[in-house]
Formats: structure tokens, sequence, C-alpha cells
């Protein structure tokens, strides 16, 4: 089942949120984490979060969808930021029911692109997201 982020989603999504940050090897702070939690369930500044969940039991992964505005639309654009399933969901179609759940999250705001990256390595995300977009020729830069 996909369903938004909820308030008493914290501890579990905080499992899932760490394990997302220890396969990319990175660190983010706890305020800020308590903080993105909070915007994303309260669909603040843009944000918004959404939760697959076993009937009736843990959650499996979630998503989190950035919808800004754009240059070169009128309506605005869904950036999926996070995409992220639990080692032990995988390969159950929580990462596509996700997927699908912000497609329709975007059609229902009118977003004009969705759109995401990954890494290159990330062989077992590329295949899934071969399924439902195209990549495109941009390289990504950061400062």
């Amino acid at each position: 089942m996909i369903r938004p982020l909820q308030d008493g989603d914290f501890p579990a999504w905080q499992e899932l949120w760490n394990s997302y940050l220890r396969f990319y090897r990175a660190e983010v702070s706890e305020s800020v984490t308590e903080a993105s939690f909070r915007r994303l369930q309260l669909r603040s500044d843009g944000l918004a979060g959404l939760v697959a969940q076993a009937e009736q039991g843990p959650l499996l992964g979630f998503i989190h969808l950035v919808f800004h505005p754009s240059t070169w639309s009128t309506a605005p654009y869904c950036y999926v930021e996070v995409l992220f399933v639990s080692t032990s969901a995988r390969r159950t179609g929580a990462a596509m029911e996700l997927l699908q759940g912000a497609f329709a999250e975007a059609d229902r705001r009118g977003a004009a692109r969705t759109y995401w990256e990954t890494q290159t390595f990330n062989g077992a995300a590329r295949s899934l997201y071969d399924q439902v977009a195209h990549p495109t020729s941009f390289v990504i830069y950061e400062r």
C-alpha cells in the first residue's frame, strides 16, 4: 500500500533513512533529519513524502518528492529526490509502486515533468527506471 508519510512514521522512516544514507556513505545531522521528516510529512516547502507499507505491517520504503517551478513550463516539475526500499522488500514491487504513487501525485498536482537521477553503478535501480522512463544525455554538476 502506498500512502502519504504520517507523523507516527518517524521511527520506521528514520530507520529506512539511515539505511539509505549508509548505502550512499552519506551523513546528515539529526536536526536535518528531523526537519526533513517534518517538511515531507507536512508537505511544506514543495516537499512531499510517500511510503510503501505492508498490509498491517512495517514500512517497506519511501519516496521523497520536490515540487518546484520551472522557466520551461507554467506547470510545476516534480523531482524525485530519494527512492529507497529496504533490502528485505526489494524485488517485491514496492519500488515500482512508490514510483507509480509519485507519478499519481505529480499528475494530481499538474506537474509537467517528473524526473530523477541515480548513480551509474546502481544497476538494480536503473533496470527499474528503464521500465518507466528514459535516460537523458545530461550530466549533473554540483558545487
